[in-house]
């Protein structure tokens, strides 16, 4: 009866879930998510048909937990509630320990929260929707899949810091974040292109939060955010790579509270620090502001120049790969990357691009250059299926 696996992918203002058969191809019953929390929540809902359901739920905020239980309504209304037998939560951050997907009792719960500071937009959504979870499905079995937990096996080189040794020890090192997406990335370029995978390949999880990954035959080996999810490219609210010393100063020089800080950097940062008009990378594309303009030139640029650092990581570049949000429906910034990487080989086809193709090079490219649709969900069903034997 219960064989059916649900998945719960919990962000600071959505939140994602996919049913699953629990066999091996992982046949989807139903995929559905309900964005803007924060204001005039919508629910979208898609089953193997296609959509059948994409309305707004009133006007007001709508905290996570309420998400949780109105997902689980319509699971209910569907006939599918009853069928879940397994739930897999998609957990941002698991530190040094959790490097595989792992059952969600109470000590695995504590210690996962101890790392909310680390990922504070994400970490403490996961866990108290993981906590809903079990208390709306007692009998269901809960494993957790860690966005970590991807570039564990990255070389040692590229997860430490310049610090003293007792402070890498004690977990201080580079983490990397968005694994469950990278590593849907990687299955999908092994059933493409077999064990090689790609090759040298660049992935670009360009969204809310963006980042970038350089992978080897489907393996992380660089990848631009570190120990926590402030590092890296220019992202929607968030600053990206910062000089240190900027912080020092706003503490020293600028009397700001560690809380004043850590809000500035997460949350009025990135593009919307920048535009002053929205983090949104539609909003600003749309805009005829200047300094819209200008965030969108340092977006490109940083995701540029990372391009070239993870290149020369991996001994060049046979594969390029956009996908999340912007990746997958913002042809104007995908074409103006493949300027920005054309002295690697990579050349987009306009007319490709625009149509949104799965592979939108050249035929002058001498890289393969992909847009492949984010899914997270399936990932962290795949590590439960593995979790489970």
């Amino acid at each position: 009866m219960n064989q059916a696996i649900l998945i719960l992918n919990a962000g600071s203002s959505s939140l994602k879930f996919s049913v699953f058969g629990r066999a091996a191809e992982l046949p989807l019953l139903l995929r559905g998510s309900i964005s803007r929390l924060g204001h005039a929540p919508h629910l979208k809902i898609r089953g193997p048909g296609g959509t059948d359901s994409d309305r707004a739920l009133g006007t007001a905020p709508m905290p996570p937990d309420a998400a949780v239980r109105a997902a689980f309504a319509e699971l209910a209304e569907r006939g599918l509630l009853d069928r879940i037998g397994v739930v897999g939560h998609r957990i941002v951050h698991g530190g040094p320990t959790f490097v595989q997907p792992s059952a969600l009792d109470p000590p695995t719960l504590a210690k996962l929260r101890q790392l909310a500071p680390l990922a504070p937009l994400h970490q403490p959504y996961n866990l108290d929707i993981v906590e809903l979870a079990c208390e709306l499905l007692p009998a269901a079995i809960q494993i957790g899949a860690f966005d970590t937990a991807f570039h564990a096996q990255r070389p040692r080189h590229d997860r430490l810091y310049g610090l003293p040794r007792r402070l890498s020890e004690d977990g201080i090192v580079a983490y990397g974040f968005h694994g469950l997406s990278y590593a849907h990335v990687a299955t999908v370029l092994r059933a493409r292109n077999g064990r090689r995978a790609g090759g040298r390949t660049i992935v670009a999880h360009l969204g809310s939060g963006a980042s970038l990954c350089a992978m080897e035959a489907g393996r992380s080996v660089a990848t631009t955010m570190g120990f926590s999810a402030l590092d890296g490219l220019v992202m929607s609210s968030r600053c990206g790579s910062l000089d240190p010393g900027i912080i020092l100063h706003l503490i020293r020089e600028r009397q700001m509270s560690v809380d004043a800080v850590s809000e500035l950097l997460y949350e009025r940062s990135g593009l919307l620090g920048v535009s002053g008009i929205s983090g949104d990378m539609q909003t600003l594309l749309q805009s005829q502001e200047p300094h819209a303009g200008e965030a969108i030139d340092l977006f490109v640029y940083r995701i540029g120049r990372q391009i070239g650092s993870l290149a020369a990581a991996v001994g060049g570049l046979d594969t390029l790969v956009f996908t999340a949000g912007i990746g997958e429906n913002a042809p104007a910034i995908r074409q103006r990357i493949g300027k920005a990487a054309a002295w690697l080989g990579v050349d987009i086809d306009p007319a490709r691009n625009q149509r949104g193709d799965n592979s939108i090079g050249s035929a002058a490219s001498a890289v393969d250059v992909l847009v492949i649709p984010a899914d997270e969900e399936r990932a962290v069903a795949e590590g439960v299926l593995t979790s489970l034997g």
